[in-house]
């Protein structure tokens, strides 16, 4: 690596006209090559030794400026580089400082990678290096033989039947392979089995299930909490922090990963020691201990990976260009807009989260930790824009596969066994949304049916929550009310209408309880009937003084949900099982919004409607996006079946770590 970088520099200094290695009145090849070989080997040390110093001085820039940064910092190593050089120093302009330092990095980190690639045994000896004294750590500390570990990771948004078809396609290799379906008839080491959502598809209900085992009283994604007088919204910090208190309550523990555990990319910390990138810790961040984005100065304390990440930031940004100007002028339908900020919050979920949270992983299983949650949000958040069946979120999927294939080799290497447990929260339905389908949001259509003006153009609802959140947590912003959310004003008497995909929920905030079917009816005569009888919708749930539960559907339909059951579910038969029983279970939150809304579905084709701008969404009832997936080892007891709800993939987790530290099964 420092023969290709004194060749870099070499090169660069007769191409750039403003870098010189040698003095004006010229010089010999030799010192030429003697002062490049030198000015790389002083850059390099700089680099290795300097730049995490510096990194740690500036634990108060958020992230992302940092990454910026980086090309400009290492100009400047590569500045004293040059001046320190004993044998001739070299001159460059600072702007042209930076292009070198960035290129010089560019290759080294190619150059790196080219050799672990091209030489297995190296790659093993600097794995076996940086492990070697914390395996001897953990066994020490053990006094036997080490328990097995476990990775748990989350492919956010990755449905059950989309995994099975990218298997059997060929795009997951890894996968393929453990299932022993690769076609080189070796037996299988995972089994793959479907699990049912609750109600509430989404990241928020889903992980605080699986992590904390309780996500009573979460029903949707954004909901107007009465006694808070507030909007909740999962992925805001101080709404986080407050669903996190209340779940760790309710179960009675503090969480999945409470003994010995990592938290990495996640909404909610599972009760781990080690936290990073989570974001229910950046409300606390001026606690001692609790720094949110920790993960991303780990990371960038080596230039090579800032540089390397930032150019490949860079290229997805102009993927996505790309890819966005090709669904236009094949004109895909359905579509949704995909400019603005929508391609650097691509970038930076399919590359610098994906990037770091990877990292901390590694690093975390050479650390010989007992187990590790970390949740990757590229797929979701491209399947939202470009569809869960696109060519663009199959590209993805590939790049996922590879990373299980990654840390399946940084597991020959940990100082204990590591069994992979890969797992979804939720998965993604199709459909054209509901403002393109019928020309009007789903609040504007609350407001008609209140008698409320309607404003002619309507606010678009934000979608891409998972990669806002990575990105929120990155920058370190401060907690804001609202902030991003362009939620709406709660003025008087006017509704609170808020989306969380295909589910919609109308709040009424003047009224301190839930309010029931006959106060509804009795304030706004035409509402419920108008949203009832709307083609977009499927079903309402309201509360009835007479009959509790009340499910209203189109023609009239109102049935008590107590009379409602898988064998005779009746408006709710087009969703298929566990329909009835989710509904009911929503219904019983004392947060359960005013009118709970479900949009229209097909069970042919899978197809909703979503409230929000995304042509494949959750959050609601309706086709793949209530069918999640769980990946786990063969050696494990198979997870129950039915598997239904968050708060049982909780149990079967939790059951399978304690067995595991408690030394029973293979």
């Amino acid at each position: 690596m420092w023969a290709v970088s004194t060749l870099t520099m070499l090169v660069l200094a007769g191409l750039l006209p403003d870098f010189r290695l040698e003095a004006p009145d010229g010089g010999s090849a030799t010192r030429l090559g003697v002062t490049a070989a030198l000015g790389a080997g002083a850059f390099g040390l700089l680099s290795a030794l300097v730049w995490p110093l510096l990194v740690r001085l500036l634990l108060l820039i958020p992230a992302l400026v940092l990454a910026l940064l980086v090309f400009f910092l290492n100009g400047g190593l590569l500045l004293v580089a040059l001046w320190v050089n004993p044998v001739q120093r070299g001159e460059a302009s600072p702007e042209t400082a930076v292009v070198v330092a960035a290129v010089m990095s560019a290759v080294a980190s190619a150059t790196g990678g080219a050799l672990a690639v091209r030489d297995d045994d190296a790659y093993r000896r600097r794995l076996y290096r940086l492990s070697d004294r914390r395996r001897r750590r953990v066994r020490a500390e053990a006094g036997g033989p080490v328990t097995p570990g476990f990775v748990l990771l989350q492919l956010d948004g990755v449905g059950h039947d989309v995994l099975r078809d990218a298997v059997g396609q060929g795009l997951t290799p890894t996968v393929a392979r453990w299932l022993g379906e690769d076609g080189d008839g070796g037996p299988p080491t995972h089994r793959l089995a479907p699990w049912r959502t609750d109600w509430s598809s989404q990241t928020g209900a889903s992980q605080l299930g699986i992590l904390h085992g309780s996500n009573f009283d979460v029903p949707a994604f954004r909901w107007y909490d009465k006694q808070r007088r507030e909007v909740m919204v999962c992925n805001r910090p101080s709404s986080a922090v407050v669903l996190q208190r209340r779940a760790a309550k309710n179960a009675g523990h503090p969480g999945l990963l409470a003994v010995d555990g990592a938290s990495r990319g996640n909404l909610f910390s599972g009760g781990a020691g080690e936290q990073a990138l989570v974001l229910s810790i950046a409300a606390r961040r001026r606690r001692k201990g609790f720094r949110s984005r920790s993960g991303y100065f780990a990371y960038f304390a080596d230039p090579a990976n800032a540089v390397r990440t930032v150019l490949s930031f860079a290229a997805e940004v102009l993927r996505e260009l790309r890819q966005s100007l090709r669904a236009r002028l094949e004109r895909r339908r359905p579509r949704v807009g995909r400019g603005g900020l929508y391609p650097f919050l691509r970038a930076f979920a399919t590359v610098v989260q994906r990037d770091v949270v990877v990292y901390a992983v590694a690093g975390d299983m050479l650390a010989g930790r007992t187990a590790v949650y970390a949740d990757l949000v590229a797929y979701d958040e491209v399947a939202h824009h470009s569809g869960p069946r696109g060519r663009d979120a199959a590209q993805v999927l590939r790049r996922l596969d590879r990373v299980l294939a990654l840390l399946e080799k940084v597991a020959e290497h940990s100082p204990r066994p590591y069994r992979f447990v890969v797992l979804s929260d939720h998965g993604q339905s199709p459909g054209e949304t509901f403002r393109s389908r019928y020309g009007l949001p789903l609040g504007d259509l609350v407001r008609a049916g209140c008698g409320l003006p309607v404003p002619r153009r309507a606010r678009r609802t934000r979608s891409g929550a998972e990669a806002r959140s990575a990105v929120r947590a990155a920058l370190h912003r401060p907690v804001e009310e609202g902030a991003g959310e362009h939620l709406p004003p709660v003025r008087g008497a006017e509704p609170v209408v808020l989306a969380s995909g295909n589910l919609g929920l109308v709040s009424f905030p003047d009224v301190g309880h839930r309010m029931s079917r006959e106060e509804i009816d009795a304030r706004h005569p035409a509402l419920l009937a108008t949203l009832a009888n709307h083609p977009g919708i499927g079903f309402l749930l309201v509360r009835s003084e007479e009959h509790g539960g009340l499910v209203l559907a189109a023609h009239g339909t109102a049935v008590p949900l107590a009379d409602l059951s898988e064998e005779n579910p009746g408006p709710l038969e087009p969703y298929g099982p566990g329909a009835v029983a989710a509904v009911k279970r929503t219904h019983g939150f004392p947060q359960a919004a005013d009118i709970m809304i479900n949009s229209w579905h097909d069970p042919d084709t899978g197809e909703v409607h979503a409230f929000e701008e995304q042509i494949g969404s959750h959050g609601g009832l309706g086709g793949e996006q209530g069918r999640a997936f769980l990946l786990s080892p063969v050696a494990l007891p198979p997870p129950e079946d039915p598997l239904v709800g968050a708060e049982a993939v909780h149990r079967v987790l939790l059951r399978w770590l304690e067995e595991s530290r408690a030394g029973a099964g293979p």
